[in-house]
């Protein structure tokens, strides 16, 4: 006697975008509630302080072109998460703001290939310590870029509405009276 096969579910064809996959297996995208993760939008004054450089990374995986970011973390608050992620990913400290200057979404492939929704809320970080010597170096491209062209490299929609409007006092450009 053989013994059965479980039934599998059917996995994306990992070949395709993003999008194509999830359109292959629906049930993915609403099996469960979205996710929350913190990220940092890191930030320093260039050019004797007249200009804004945010500090984009790569991708571990993929390689794309994101903002520092990771889950929440036991026995911390929001903000000081997104600080720990600045630190390990890029290797970077600051003054944190400890509101969300935003938020945004995005479809995180997960190591067991499935996708979850998540939501990212977005905390201020001004740079003040920059290490060659943190956890994940090696591992991501890091460059420090003008709002604009740091949201023409990010690939989510609401994360480059972000980073096009943002200011370093945490008020969008079109806030200003």
């Amino acid at each position: 006697m053989t013994p059965s096969k479980k039934s599998r579910k059917p996995r994306p064809d990992k070949s395709q975008p993003l999008l194509r996959q999830l359109a292959a297996v629906p049930e993915t995208l609403f099996a469960g509630a979205f996710r929350q993760q913190y990220g940092a939008l890191c930030f320093r004054h260039g050019n004797a302080g007249s200009e804004v450089e945010i500090l984009v990374i790569t991708s571990r995986e993929s390689g794309r072109w994101v903002i520092p970011k990771g889950w929440p973390m036991k026995g911390k608050k929001p903000f000081e998460a997104a600080a720990i992620e600045a630190w390990e990913e890029p290797g970077v400290r600051g003054v944190v703001k400890k509101k969300p200057v935003g938020r945004y979404t995005y479809l995180k492939e997960l190591d067991n290939g499935d996708v979850a929704p998540c939501i990212v809320d977005m905390f201020q970080i001004e740079v003040t310590d920059i290490s060659g010597d943190f956890k994940e170096r090696g591992q991501r491209i890091l460059e420090w870029v003008s709002p604009d062209e740091a949201a023409r490299r990010v690939r989510e929609i609401e994360l480059k509405s972000l980073l096009v409007q943002f200011e370093a006092n945490g008020r969008r450009k079109r806030d200003r009276g």
